[in-house]
């Protein structure tokens, strides 16, 4: 029997959207007063989500508890499997040994402290966030700085500060997939708007970097090795999140950048080298590493990056969707009836083209490149998910929330709501994106919660939703840098434990200015410069002329030589 959405169910819309908060509500209190786990706030915010569907929006409970297992199912997969996959390739190159290799051949390259800043917090940091995500960057790149000597306080707070940017796309895209997911709204879309607006702030957040550590007059010695660092990130990430998909930015732009300051540094250097005041002995000395170790060592990054580019090839995708199992939710399928008419609930397993499998084919070539024994092998998948069990539980219980409030109408009520800030909106967003990442401490679980309503509110108020989903994201990144748990792994990778209020009151001007910024940029493009923003539907990534084997072809040849310029470098920095 078809059931129609009751967005207004109390007579008063501003009612009705408190009560759809709820759920939300009790999201902040549970994360950032009461400080439970996430995956037990996830389950209480979703025992909330149901009842309140259910009590006062009217959903029949079995529809309620179909579009729970239905959103349940699509946070372990696709996104989940990403999650799992992407942490295991990590986790194969930390077990054997090989990101020692990596960490050195970043380490090596120049004494300077604000450079080294820019290398491992900035650039290094991105290419983690994009490979990994969730929490990995700042564990690893503070842990460096701490060990090369940084200031305690200075090598945690850069590192939450320069991990802002490459969010978007961290975790091989799960952020965006995420939006697209919840919103209807192509994901490539979503990835090319975030490609017209973090640029602005890839280019300016290493300048923030170096004037945090040195100051003003620090900027001014080493301007131009901080500008070959912005650009050349900006400049890759447009690129790639424009035209090719929206799992390989983070990973790409941070490569390009490594290699572009890499070459610059081979050429140029500070007239002064910067040092902190009474800083103490560095621990950590990196090694000096063959031009063969150093690839060999990147090996699985570089795989990774070949193979998610040719999995989402157009012709290469076609064949591998052939094999996909389709679930139809028969007891809700075009049951719920919205303003744009049936809801269609048909759940899609398609394992063989979905991106983390493409990322498990990267680690099983990986394994093999590092002559890894199966028996490891599986012994590292299996603590990996052991270790990621209850981030896939948040995952689940998040978006199962998510699909029970947007087709509930709780979604389309607060939605409706926030209309009231009228042309103001696109502002707004980031600020909405930026209060999801602070409470639930992930870019991906904030567009799971506000982008249905950031693209309802749009659409009330004649904004593009393209334009809100994305700023969602972008303007979200801020909100990581100051959330609990990057908190506490940024204190706890640099031995500085208890001194979490410190750390906070270091980042939270840093976090409301990037914030503001995002939002100004999303009011200027909403209204100075709509042509900017993509059509919902977007153009496919890559030509179905083009080669199957083209974009990883030419992608090898570039992080082959990027990495053979690491190895260089790193032979002769110390020398």
């Amino acid at each position: 029997m078809a059931w129609t959405q009751v967005v207004n169910p109390l007579g008063n819309l501003g009612l009705s959207a408190l009560v759809a908060a709820v759920p939300i509500i009790s999201l902040f209190i549970a994360l950032a007063v009461l400080r439970l786990k996430g995956h037990v706030s996830g389950l209480i915010t979703l025992i909330l989500a149901a009842l309140i569907a259910s009590l006062v929006f009217s959903m029949p409970a079995r529809y309620v508890l179909q579009s729970v297992l239905y959103g349940a199912l699509y946070g372990l997969f696709p996104i989940g499997w990403i999650v799992v996959t992407a942490v295991f390739l990590y986790n194969l190159t930390v077990k054997t040994g090989q990101f020692e290799i990596i960490k050195d051949s970043i380490a090596a390259i120049t004494d300077d402290r604000r450079l080294q800043a820019l290398l491992i917090a900035s650039s290094f940091g991105a290419f983690i966030e994009g490979a990994a995500g969730f929490g990995t960057p700042v564990a690893i790149t503070s842990a460096m700085l701490a060990g090369l000597g940084f200031n305690p306080i200075y090598a945690a707070g850069i590192c939450l500060v320069a991990n802002a940017a490459p969010v978007v796309f961290g975790g091989v895209g799960t952020p965006v997939i995420t939006a697209g997911a919840v919103t209807g709204i192509d994901a490539m879309a979503i990835s090319q708007m975030a490609g017209r607006q973090l640029p602005f702030l890839s280019v300016l957040e290493p300048f923030l970097l170096v004037m945090i550590i040195s100051g003003w007059k620090g900027v001014k010695e080493v301007w131009p090795a901080v500008l070959v660092c912005g650009v050349s990130f900006a400049a890759m990430l447009f690129i790639s999140s424009n035209y090719l998909n929206p799992m390989l930015p983070a990973i790409l732009s941070s490569l390009f950048s490594i290699a572009c300051q890499v070459v610059f540094m081979r050429f140029w250097k500070p007239k002064n080298i910067w040092r902190f005041k009474d800083e103490p002995p560095a621990t950590l000395r990196a090694r000096r590493h063959s031009r063969r170790t150093v690839l060999r060592a990147w090996s699985p990054f570089i795989v990774l990056t070949i193979l998610i580019t040719d999995w989402g090839l157009r012709p290469v995708k076609t064949i591998l969707d052939t094999v996909n199992i389709k679930i139809v939710f028969g007891g809700l399928n075009n049951l719920i009836i919205a303003d744009g008419g049936p809801v269609a609930a048909v759940y899609n397993f398609n394992w063989l083209s979905a991106t983390g499998t493409s990322i498990l084919a990267a680690a099983a070539i990986s394994a093999a490149l590092l002559r890894v024994s199966p028996r490891n092998f599986f012994a590292i998948f299996w603590e990996t998910l052991k270790t990621l069990r209850h981030a896939l539980l948040t995952i689940a219980c998040v978006l199962g929330f998510a699909y029970a409030a947007n087709w509930s109408g709780m979604t389309v009520a607060l939605g409706r709501a926030f209309t009231i800030a009228g042309m103001a909106f696109p502002f707004l967003s980031a600020f909405l994106g930026w209060t999801g990442v602070f409470v639930t401490g992930s870019d991906t679980s904030s567009n799971a919660l506000f982008c249905s309503m950031q693209k309802v509110t749009a659409e009330s108020t004649g904004i593009n939703p393209v334009l809100t989903v994305a700023t969602n994201a972008t303007g979200g990144v801020a909100g990581k840098m100051i959330s609990p748990q990057s908190i506490v792994v940024g204190t706890s990778s640099t031995g500085l434990s208890g001194r979490e209020g410190d750390l906070f009151r270091f980042t939270l001007p840093y976090s409301i200015l990037i914030t503001a910024y995002m939002g100004v940029i999303a009011l200027v493009q909403a209204y100075v410069f709509p042509w900017i923003i993509p059509l919902a539907s977007a153009p496919p990534a890559i030509s179905p002329r083009a080669g199957a084997g083209g974009g990883g072809a030419a992608i090898l040849i570039f992080t082959g030589l990027a990495v053979l310029a690491l190895g260089a470098v790193t032979n002769r920095a110390r020398e």
